[in-house]
């Protein structure tokens, strides 16, 4: 099928899955027009549909709870149970059953698709390698304020203010959510605060056209936020024909070697969080002001293999699955996928 045809056919069945924003997926079309890292971001359904017969040498490997739609900017900040600031992979809207290298495949096409590279390609698709085999090794999470204070420039970038969040936020139009979600997403909140507005926020590329409901209330001399997300099931078994299961979202958030996030919840197929000017997705590809550098890569392919070792089958047989892999494997991969993407965004954007 062509990708015009894909996408289509994802809307189509998407409109099946939860209420969708009419006006955010044309936003979301529109911002597939601007580059193939945000074209990249925005269709993960056509990497799941394509992949298996780009890269048919990768589809024995052992099957692991996957991230799926894994790429540069799917990384960010929260805070774990006991307040310590965690940096890691936060978005697992696409999490499903699949052979392990396809998340490293993909972090290293949209690496490969980013601006401000400061590494070869090659070089990248090592770094991430090396971190993974690390990751593996002695999974865990990255604590910011502790073990991994050096990644503080990544996550705690000039451009990303408090105040530029505040007044994103005063500016989120208002809205009103179904009744059950305003009544889980208040009681998400400390019992006295002192007033509530529900509002609409428009965010994200794959997720673009799923409602996003916020509430946010003025508790004792500030503002805080909850956010509740349409969850829907992942693009990997809409693309593979599989019969829709569980989600796996909270399995591989709260995994074994993870530091979760204690707001983090599903309830009513809605995905519940916490919002905070220091818990945020970090943007890195478009518009960055960090270079992207080998040690960044590194600290993300250990976290992928820290998500990956927490299940079935274990590290170990994912470590000797690696070695039987030919040197120079992912940067191979990627650079096949890089140049299916631009095939789909050049037929897109023309």
């Amino acid at each position: 099928m062509s990708f015009r045809e894909d996408n289509d056919a994802y809307d189509a069945w998407l409109a099946t899955q939860c209420e969708v924003i009419k006006k955010d997926v044309t936003y979301k079309h529109l911002r597939m027009k601007k580059n193939a890292f945000i074209f990249l971001r925005a269709t993960y359904f056509r990497w799941a549909r394509t992949i298996p017969n780009l890269c048919p040498d990768l589809m024995d490997a052992p099957q692991v709870l996957g991230v799926g739609d894994m790429h540069l900017e799917n990384f960010g900040t929260w805070r774990d149970a006991d307040g310590r600031l965690v940096w890691g992979v936060n978005d697992f809207d696409e999490a499903a059953i699949m052979p392990y290298p396809l998340d490293l495949v993909r972090l290293a096409t949209s690496i490969r698709l980013a601006p401000k590279l400061d590494v070869s390609n090659p070089a990248a698709a090592e770094a991430l390698l090396d971190g993974y085999r690390e990751g593996l090794g002695q999974p865990q999470p990255a604590l910011l304020h502790e073990g991994e204070t050096w990644l503080r420039p990544y996550a705690e970038r000039p451009d990303a203010k408090p105040e530029k969040f505040w007044k994103e936020v005063a500016s989120y139009p208002k809205a009103r959510p179904p009744p059950k979600i305003a009544r889980r997403l208040i009681a998400s909140l400390p019992k006295d605060v002192e007033s509530v507005r529900f509002c609409a926020r428009v965010a994200g590329s794959g997720s673009l056209g799923r409602p996003r409901h916020v509430a946010v209330a003025f508790w004792r001399g500030g503002h805080l936020l909850r956010e509740a997300k349409a969850l829907v099931p992942s693009a990997w078994t809409w693309a593979s024909g599989e019969k829709f299961s569980a989600s796996h979202f909270l399995d591989i958030a709260n995994g074994r070697y993870r530091a979760p996030d204690p707001f983090l919840d599903i309830h009513s197929n809605f995905i519940f969080r916490r919002l905070a000017a220091d818990s945020r997705k970090i943007e890195l590809g478009a518009n960055a002001g960090a270079k992207l550098r080998a040690e960044l890569f590194r600290a993300m392919g250990f976290d992928l293999a820290s998500i990956h070792a927490a299940g079935s089958p274990g590290a170990a047989a994912l470590r000797a699955d690696l070695k039987k892999r030919p040197r120079g494997w992912l940067n191979a991969a990627a650079k096949a996928m890089v140049a299916a993407v631009k095939r789909d965004y050049d037929e897109w954007r023309n």
